[in-house]
C-alpha cells in the first residue's frame, strides 16, 4: 500500500484536509468502515477500522477507529485550549498522513460534517471546545488521518485489502480491542450474502 499522504485543500480555520468534487456516479462509502484484511500487512493499517469520513471521485478521507495513542485527551488539552478538559479518553492514531486534533461524536449542533446517520465530524477549534468542555455524548479523538488520491482505494478494494460494511454508531465507539475481530466477521457475512468473490473475502481472525 502507498503511505504517500494527499492534500485536498487546507480550509481555514479548520486546518483539516478536505475533498473537494462531485461524485460523478461512483458509488461513495462515505458513512462506512474499511476493515483490514488479515493478508494487509502494511503496519500502518494491520488490523485497523477505518471510518471513512469522505469519499469522491477526487479520493477518499477517514480516520483508524482502533489506534489508540497513550496520551489521552485530558493530556493533549492544554495544548489546545485554556478551558477545562471535562471528556477522557485516549486519543487515536488517525492514520498515518499528519493533521490536527480531530473529532467524531453525535452531537448535531458542532457538526461540521455528518458522516452517516447520527454520526458527526469536527475539527473547528470552538466546536471542539464545545463538546470537550459539555461532554454530552460519546466522543472519539484523532491526530492524523488516512488518505487516498483519485482511485487509490478502489485498487486497494479490488485486490482485497479492504471489507466494508455500513457505520453504526455502536461499532464507532466500540472498544479499541474489540473492534477490529467483530467488524470483520460483519462484513465478511456481508459480503458472503452479496455473492462477492471468495478470494475477496478475508479469513475468519478467529482462525488466526
Amino acid at each position: 500500500m502507498d503511505e504517500q499522504c494527499y492534500y485536498f485543500s487546507l480550509t481555514p480555520p479548520t486546518r483539516y484536509a478536505t475533498i473537494e468534487g462531485r461524485n460523478d456516479g461512483m458509488d461513495s462509502l462515505q458513512g462506512h468502515l474499511l476493515i483490514a484484511s488479515p493478508k494487509l500487512q502494511d503496519p500502518n493499517f494491520f488490523r485497523s477500522v477505518v471510518l471513512l469520513v469522505q469519499h469522491n471521485d477526487q479520493g477518499a478521507l477517514g480516520v483508524i477507529l482502533n489506534r489508540p495513542l497513550e496520551a489521552t485527551i485530558q493530556d493533549a488539552w492544554p495544548q489546545v485550549s485554556i478551558l477545562p478538559c471535562n471528556a477522557e479518553g485516549p486519543l487515536h492514531q488517525g492514520g498515518p498522513c499528519p493533521g490536527p486534533l480531530m473529532v467524531v461524536h453525535t452531537d448535531p449542533t458542532v457538526s461540521q460534517l455528518e458522516v452517516c446517520s447520527g454520526i458527526y465530524f469536527s475539527t473547528d477549534k470552538d466546536s471542539i471546545e464545545q463538546l470537550v468542555t459539555q461532554c454530552a455524548g460519546p466522543l472519539k479523538f484523532f491526530v492524523n488521518y488516512a488518505g487516498w488520491g483519485p482511485g487509490q482505494l478502489e485498487g486497494e478494494l479490488d485486490a482485497g485489502g479492504w471489507l466494508t460494511t455500513p457505520a453504526a454508531r455502536d461499532q464507532v465507539f466500540r472498544g479499541d480491542e474489540e473492534l477490529w475481530p467483530a467488524a470483520l466477521r460483519l462484513a465478511g457475512r456481508r459480503a458472503r450474502l452479496a455473492g462477492v468473490d471468495p478470494k475477496l473475502i478475508p479469513d475468519d481472525p478467529s482462525m488466526n
